[in-house]
């Protein structure tokens, strides 16, 4: 893939310390830091010619429809993190809501979530916390990032997802279930915009079988055809939740059928 394009842009999904496998992670991908030093290696090398680099951030508080913290079992105890709760488990009280006021909007929630085929509601260790080290770009990644802002004089487009307790927000395009009174969990159209106006966009991230698979799917969903073709994964550069391999790998089937390509991070616009 030697072609000059005339406008190059990176995606990079969620690259924080909390998916990292470094200790401490609260989240850890397996493969996730050998995966940060190819994308820095690549972000160094390709440094002159990137024009565009946005990064999304996981951002929660500890209070979270998806925290353990937020539900209680009949005797009490919080869910066990991995925990996945369904609308009958709501509906029988096997799982309710901390703060009773919230068990009717919860309920809600997980029966859109049911409706529109998005994740089923899983309980996630506390992760991604604001003002902690979990929440920050893993330093291999955010020295890249910087040695480009300053050889280009651009800033990196930081985009935040994650911060409404109500709804999850694995995809930075919108929320699994938008809230009608938040405009952060709905449609980020100027994000999908900035994309489709690049030639290629080289996707990466944390992780694999999650976020960066719900926001490819959904920035592929307001694209037209021949805009999925500019979306390139950069591979090895990215790595599935263990237990999840499946849904990575019928990801990258799906959107390849649709036009998506991959490469290598040594082989891109090498």
């Amino acid at each position: 893939m030697s072609v000059l394009y005339e406008r190059l842009e990176f995606l990079i999904v969620d690259p924080q310390n909390d998916f990292s496998d470094a200790p401490g992670a609260a989240l850890p991908v397996p493969g996730a830091g050998a995966d940060a030093e190819r994308l820095a290696r690549l972000l160094n090398r390709l440094r002159a010619r990137i024009d565009d680099i946005h990064v999304t951030l996981d951002t929660h508080q500890l209070v979270d429809i998806s925290h353990p913290v937020f539900w209680v079992d009949g005797a009490g105890r919080q869910p066990a993190p991995f925990t996945q709760i369904s609308v009958a488990d709501i509906e029988n009280r096997i799982w309710r809501t901390f703060d009773a006021h919230s068990q009717q909007r919860a309920l809600a929630y997980v029966r859109a979530l049911r409706d529109n085929r998005r994740h089923q509601l899983t309980i996630w260790p506390p992760h991604c916390l604001i003002g902690t080290w979990g929440h920050n770009v893993v330093p291999v990644v955010a020295e890249a990032l910087q040695a480009w802002e300053a050889a280009k004089y651009a800033r990196v487009d930081y985009v935040t997802k994650g911060h409404n307790p109500w709804t999850e927000h694995y995809s930075a395009v919108r929320a699994d279930v938008p809230d009608p009174a938040d405009p952060g969990t709905q449609i980020n159209r100027r994000l999908i915009q900035t994309l489709e106006n690049a030639d290629v966009v080289a996707l990466s991230g944390q992780a694999l079988s999650h976020c960066v698979a719900s926001t490819i799917r959904d920035i592929a969903a307001y694209f037209g055809q021949e805009s999925i073709r500019k979306l390139v994964l950069i591979e090895d550069t990215s790595s599935p939740v263990p237990g999840f391999e499946a849904l990575a790998q019928q990801f990258v089937a799906d959107m390849r059928q649709r036009g998506m390509r991959v490469a290598k991070a040594a082989d891109f616009l090498a």
